[in-house]
């Protein structure tokens, strides 16, 4: 395991462990932010989840360097079950520049994180990618709209409370 991956390793899998130190390293080093990329694929749920932190904190300042990684990021990282995986999945597809044909997979995807999920912080990245995503797209819009209600009548208060926001917006 490489050194960088080495740093993500350990602890509780609540906590973050040394995600933000490798945000640091990345930011300084941005080469390392392929080697890290490995890491949503790593063993070690928490390497992946660590990963999938420091990275979409990364990507959140500098979508550039998530670009080359696009393709993995949709057809190898985001099938990953791991929700705390799933949750930065949704948020980094966000920073992405998408052809039609990766947008239509990543919308796919993204239904599916919601209706395949039980956790709420799941559903409220992938409502609020969506929703960023039907902004530009008025025949994405009524599909949003539509499973963000859905979500609101069933969902925890964290759902509801963001996913009338997201209506607002969308309407």
């Amino acid at each position: 395991m490489s050194q960088i991956l080495q740093k993500l390793k350990g602890g509780d899998l609540r906590s973050i462990g040394r995600a933000d130190e490798v945000v640091e390293d990345i930011l300084k080093n941005p080469s390392l932010f392929g080697e890290v990329f490995k890491g949503m694929s790593h063993d070690d749920p928490k390497v992946r989840m660590r990963s999938a932190d420091a990275l979409e904190k990364v990507s959140s300042k500098h979508p550039e360097y998530l670009q080359p990684y696009k393709k993995r990021l949709i057809s190898e990282v985001s099938v990953s079950d791991q929700q705390e995986v799933q949750w930065h999945v949704a948020q980094m597809f966000s920073y992405l520049k998408l052809t039609r044909k990766e947008r239509e997979k990543v919308v796919s995807i993204l239904f599916s994180y919601i209706d395949g999920t039980k956790s709420n912080i799941v559903k409220v990245f992938s409502m609020e990618t969506l929703t960023e995503l039907a902004e530009s797209d008025d025949n994405l819009k009524p599909r949003v709209i539509g499973k963000i209600k859905k979500e609101i009548k069933s969902g925890s208060s964290a759902v509801v409370n963001r996913g009338r926001k997201l209506i607002k917006l969308l309407e």
